[in-house]
C-alpha cells in the first residue's frame, strides 16, 4: 500500500497502513513547508532549492529590487523567503522584480548583491526552469535538466 506526502509521511509511516511513502517536496522543501510549526516528534527538513536573484536598485535604505518576480516563482503558496538575512522581506512582485521590504536594524543590500531565495511552493517553481543547477558550496557540482519542463503531451 503506497501513499503520503511530505506534509503527512511521519502520519501514515505511523498509522501501519502504508508499506511505502511516497513525500516528493522534502528534496526541496519550500518557503510554506517552514512556516510551518513542526511538533517535537517531526523530522525538520533543510532547504536545498533557491532561486539567485541580484539585487538591480536600492532607491530607499528600507527598499531594495531584485531581479526575481512573478516569472520566477510560483505565488500560490506565498512569496519566497530571503535566506541567510536578517531583516529582509520579500515584499511584492511584478513579472520580472521583487521588491525587499528592509528592517530598520538590517544592512541594506547593495546593487549586485546577489541573494539566495527560498521558492514559496517548489513543485511549480522548479517547473519554471529548464535547469536545475546542483551547487555545494560555492562550487557547481552538477546541471540537472528538468525533463517535463513546459511537457504539454
Amino acid at each position: 500500500m503506497t501513499g503520503a506526502g511530505t506534509g503527512t509521511w511521519q502520519h501514515e509511516r505511523d498509522s501501519g497502513v502504508y508499506t511505502e511513502v511516497q513525500p516528493g517536496s522534502y528534496v526541496f522543501m519550500d518557503a510554506d513547508y517552514q512556516r510551518n510549526a513542526l511538533a517535537p516528534d517531526q523530522h525538520p527538513f533543510e532547504q536545498s532549492l533557491f532561486v539567485l536573484a541580484s539585487v538591480m536598485s536600492v532607491p530607499r535604505p528600507e527598499r531594495a529590487v531584485l531581479d526575481a518576480g512573478l516569472k520566477a516563482f510560483a505565488f500560490d503558496s506565498g512569496p519566497p523567503l530571503v535566506y541567510g538575512a536578517q531583516g529582509l522581506t520579500y515584499a511584492k512582485a511584478s513579472d520580472e522584480h521583487g521588491v525587499l521590504a528592509v528592517a530598520p536594524d538590517a544592512r541594506p543590500p547593495l546593487i549586485g548583491d546577489r541573494l539566495w531565495l527560498v521558492p514559496g511552493h517548489c513543485d511549480p517553481t522548479v517547473n519554471l526552469y529548464d535547469w536545475i543547477v546542483g551547487v555545494r558550496g560555492s562550487r557547481v557540482e552538477c546541471l540537472w535538466p528538468v525533463a517535463a519542463r513546459g511537457a504539454l503531451a
